[in-house]
């Protein structure tokens, strides 16, 4: 979802006042949807940073949806794995690894799940485009069983449904307004929309979320959306938080060259 005009009339942003933990440095990064190349050079990105500064805890949050839509979901898993064992990343679920993980029981799930970029995840497990064109529901559930290893399934499993640092609350899709945080549903937490971005209200925390996407960051009073169409607009985004500053890096695609863009100030 794209932002629209009613966005000129909603909450504005204001300077920041919430915070992390002192001593912390957070980096939220946003949908990543399949695309591999995106995600590693921020990866390298965010590694030159942190080795910068030994001094603090620098700690990832992925806002979910790994996969999907882009074109190699399979090395998007394995290099979020890898990061695990070197670096303190939490990852969030989100809906599309929810429909993943559901297909493989239900083709009800199956059929909506390969509408939504499934085809493109599936095809990345090794799976040949003959073979998966020649598939009904039935055939494509067991050819998936057979090419996605045990281990990555239950890696996607794995994943939170929200994490909480200082004045923030990291999200997927976001939350549902006058609703306490520990009283939450998994529902919203992985496929609110409007109802949540329409809110202009504020929340028990800041929320930073994903899910829904914007040509660039959407900064609000009450929330932060950082889903800038990897996929789609070929820019991953990762939001900085230290202290009461926030900034951004971005990986971004431009003519088949991936570069590095920084933002050093973000209200």
């Amino acid at each position: 979802m794209l932002k629209s005009i009613r966005n000129l009339f909603r909450a504005k942003p204001e300077s920041p006042s919430a915070s992390v933990p002192d001593g912390t440095r957070y980096y939220v990064i946003g949908d990543i949807h399949g695309c591999n190349d995106l995600f590693e050079t921020l990866i390298l990105a965010i590694e030159e940073e942190a080795a910068a500064a030994p001094h603090l805890d620098v700690r990832v949050v992925l806002l979910g949806d790994l996969v999907d839509r882009g074109p190699d979901s399979r090395s998007v898993i394995a290099n979020a794995r890898e990061w695990q064992r070197r670096r303190r990343v939490d990852i969030l679920a989100g809906n599309h690894e929810e429909m993943f993980v559901k297909s493989f029981k239900d083709t009800k799930v199956l059929r909506h799940f390969i509408r939504h970029g499934g085809r493109e995840t599936i095809l990345s497990y090794g799976v040949s485009e003959k073979k998966y064109n020649n598939a009904d529901l039935d055939e494509l559930q067991k050819l998936m069983r057979k090419n996605v290893p045990k281990d990555d399934l239950q890696f996607l499993k794995t994943f939170e449904e929200m994490i909480i640092a200082g004045d923030y609350v990291f999200v997927h899709a976001g939350i549902k307004p006058g609703v306490e945080l520990e009283n939450q549903k998994r529902d919203d937490l992985l496929w609110i929309r409007e109802r949540f971005l329409e809110h202009d209200g504020q929340h028990p925390l800041h929320v930073v979320h994903g899910h829904t996407i914007f040509e660039d960051i959407d900064v609000r009073a009450n929330r932060i959306g950082i889903d800038t169409g990897a996929f789609r607009f070929g820019r991953l985004t990762a939001l900085v938080l230290e202290g009461t500053t926030r900034r951004v890096i971005q990986a971004v695609e431009t003519d088949g060259a991936i570069s590095v863009e920084k933002k050093e100030t973000l209200v």
